[in-house]
């Protein structure tokens, strides 16, 4: 009998068994500084079409900009409990949410500073290798403008595919992840 490998890194049809179950959809109870926000919005493929089964892992600085990792040796405050981290899947119709406080801008490249922004992990069926991207927010077109991280995508036109549109009067975000075709999310490689 030979055993025939299986592709490993593939979320396959074990997200919801083995990742759904250490989902954090609000890190915001955790913090005690800074504006509260909600972000969603919906995973897309190439079609338009929902994915129903991607998983979506953020990472973000604390609304003084300092991350609660042990590398940030900024001299900036942490927040109590506030670990920047959380981890949320999307639905059948492929709708996710999660709630955080806006974070504040962190060192760039070259001592420039990043504007605020989230770090965000995708995981999905049929992918071998899981993606990253940014969430960068619409209120703050000064700090995006100087962003180091949007100056290097030479195709202006796309940068938009990372800029949450805020709700007029709320504190709400929509960020749409759509994964090939007209509209495509900026991907980066890591």
């Amino acid at each position: 009998m030979t055993l025939m490998p299986t592709a490993s890194a593939t979320v396959g049809p074990y997200l919801h068994i083995g990742l759904v179950p250490l989902s954090v959809n609000d890190i915001a109870k955790d913090a005690s500084k800074g504006e509260t926000i909600v972000i969603s919005g919906r995973v897309l493929d190439g079609e338009g079409q929902p994915v129903p089964d991607a998983l979506i892992e953020f990472w973000q600085a604390n609304a003084a900009g300092k991350y609660a990792h042990p590398e940030d040796t900024q001299d900036k405050p942490l927040d109590g409990k506030f670990t920047g981290f959380g981890r949320v899947p999307t639905d059948k119709e492929g709708r996710y949410s999660f709630t955080t406080v806006k974070p504040g801008a962190v060192p760039g490249p070259g001592n420039t500073l990043q504007a605020p922004h989230i770090v965000i992990c995708l995981f999905m069926r049929g992918m071998l290798k899981h993606l990253y991207t940014r969430i960068y927010f619409s209120d703050e077109a000064a700090a995006n403008a100087n962003d180091p991280v949007l100056g290097v995508i030479e195709d202006a036109a796309r940068r938009p595919t990372l800029i949450a549109d805020r709700a007029s009067g709320k504190a709400e975000y929509r960020w749409d992840i759509r994964m090939q075709g007209e509209g495509e999310t900026v991907f980066f490689d890591c």
